[in-house]
Order: C-alpha cells, then structure tokens, then sequence
C-alpha cells in the first residue's frame, strides 16, 4: 500500500503547484491595477479592464484553493486510515506472538510446579549405587524410576553378565594348573613295580 503514495504524492505536488502558479498571477493582476490607477487615474477604460481581469484571477484563484484544499484534506484522510490499518495489523501481530508466548509459558510454569523433586533424587542414587556395583531396590519400589535409570540398570546388568563367565573360566584354568601337579605325583607314586592293593578282602 505505501507503493500508491508515490503516485498521490505526485497529483499533491501538482496541484500546489498550480496554486502557486494561479495564486502568482493574481498577485500580478493586483499588482498591475494599482500601477494603472496610480499613472493614469483618469483613463477609467483601462482600469476597468484590469479591474475584470483582476475578478477572473481572483475567481481562479479561489476555484484552484478549494480543489487545493479539497485534495489535501483527501489525501490526508487517506494517510489517517492507511495509518490506523498498519498499526491495527502490527497491534494485532503483537498480540498474537505475545499469547502463543504466555502460553508456552503458562506450559512450562504447570511443568516446573509439577516437578518431582524426589523422584529424581531417588533416580540419582540409584544411578549412583548401580556405578558403585550395589543396587537397593527399596529406592525404586517406592517410587515410579525414570525409563533413564532402567536403562541404566539394564546395561550394568548385561555388563555384569559379560564379564561373569571370564572370570569363571579363569578360576577353572587356575584350579586346573593346581591339580596337574597332584596327579603327577599319583603317577609317580604309581610306578610299574608297586602292586596296587586290593580295595577288599574276601572272607573265607
């Protein structure tokens, strides 16, 4: 809409220009009546010729004022109205984006009034326990625990797992190696010259 003012600007000046122009010559015709009346008073003729043209510049004049005016006033109704349609759209942006902003506002105030202060601690003890290696499930029967903490857990467990049968696999080598030099000794104990007792005696 302020791309239309280009044009109205321009009618505007053209006609203040015309004004001007109109309002120049009566001045001029004024001008040159009294000069007539001053040098010959006696030549009524002459003065009442420029008498008539002096009318004609004045009614011009008036006619070229009342359409001055007539323009301005437009065009300054038209300006008022453009005005109070912006500001109206702007005002109206404004209050638009500042109730989507209370709103979300409103959402987050319900959400930090809602806030469970012991659930998250309970949440971060058990965190706390599970790193250390020992859980208490009295933190967690009491209370909702976050799907974080049961992820948690579960991971610890499945570490546990992993690393559960390595060690066992160790152990057995170890007890292995130990017991490969007992029954060395058996063997050697053993030989093929030492007859081997017999586990029962029959009666007879």
């Amino acid at each position: 809409p302020l791309k239309l003012y280009g044009a109205q600007i321009k009618q505007t000046r053209a006609e203040i220009k015309k004004f001007k122009h109109v309002q120049n010559h009566e001045i001029k015709q004024l001008e040159k009546l009294e000069k007539l009346r001053q040098k010959s008073p006696s030549d009524q003729q002459m003065i009442s010729q420029a008498e008539t043209r002096v009318q004609r510049a004045a009614v011009d004049s008036s006619r070229t004022t009342l359409h001055l005016e007539e323009t301005v006033d437009a065009f300054q109704r038209q300006k008022l109205k453009d005005l109070q349609k912006f500001f109206c759209d702007f005002v109206t942006i404004e209050m638009v984006f500042h109730a989507k902003a209370v709103e979300v506002y409103s959402s987050a105030f319900q959400t930090l009034e809602k806030y469970d202060l012991e659930r998250d601690l309970l949440d971060f003890r058990a965190k706390m326990q599970g790193v250390y290696g020992h859980y208490d499930t009295r933190l967690l029967a009491n209370t909702n625990p976050s799907p974080s903490v049961l992820q948690f857990l579960a991971s610890q467990s499945a570490q546990s797992t992993i690393w559960s049968p390595g060690k066992e696999g160790e152990e057995s080598e170890d007890n292995s190696m130990e017991e490969a030099p007992m029954e060395d000794l058996r063997a050697l104990g053993q030989g093929p010259h030492k007859r081997e007792l017999p586990t029962t005696v029959r009666r007879t």
